[in-house]
Formats: structure tokens, sequence, C-alpha cells
């Protein structure tokens, strides 16, 4: 049970850092948007900052689960290598 309920804060905390350091870029690339084409609120401009947003969370998701597959591949070999420099 210990386990469990560390594992779960666990999760939650980085979460809630996952949020914060969400709202922190949303805070950064509205500051850029405004400083490119002026404080707008027109719907336009609304949809054209949804759709920057999600091209960069799409590119940066596929960079990221590129990254984990190849950590994920790599660490097998990693650790195969380690094995035989400990026999020698």
């Amino acid at each position: 049970m210990k386990v469990e309920v560390i594992e779960k804060l666990s999760a939650l905390i980085t979460a809630a850092f996952g949020l914060v350091a969400a709202l922190a870029w949303n805070n950064a690339i509205t500051k850029i948007f405004e400083d490119f084409f002026g404080k707008q609120s027109s719907i336009y401009a609304m949809v054209a900052y949804a759709l920057f947003v999600t091209i960069i969370a799409v590119i940066f998701t596929l960079l990221i689960g590129r990254a984990s597959e190849r950590a994920k591949r790599a660490s097998p070999q990693f650790i195969e290598r380690i094995r035989k420099i400990k026999k020698k």
C-alpha cells in the first residue's frame, strides 16, 4: 500500500509540475504573439494561436516519443556492454 501511495503521489506531483510548465509556456507564447501581431482578441487571432500551439505540441510530442523509443532500444544493448566489461 505504501509503495502504491508513493507512486500515485509521484504521478500527481509530476503532473502538477507539468501544468505549471505548460502555463508558463502559454504566457511566453502569448507574449510573443502579442509582440508580433499586436494585442488582438479576434477569433482569427485566437484560432491562429491555438493552431500554432497545437503544431508545436505535436512536433515536440513526436520528438520526445522518438527519443524515448531510441532510449528503450539502446538500454538492453547498454546493459549487455556493461556485463561484458564486468566479466573481463
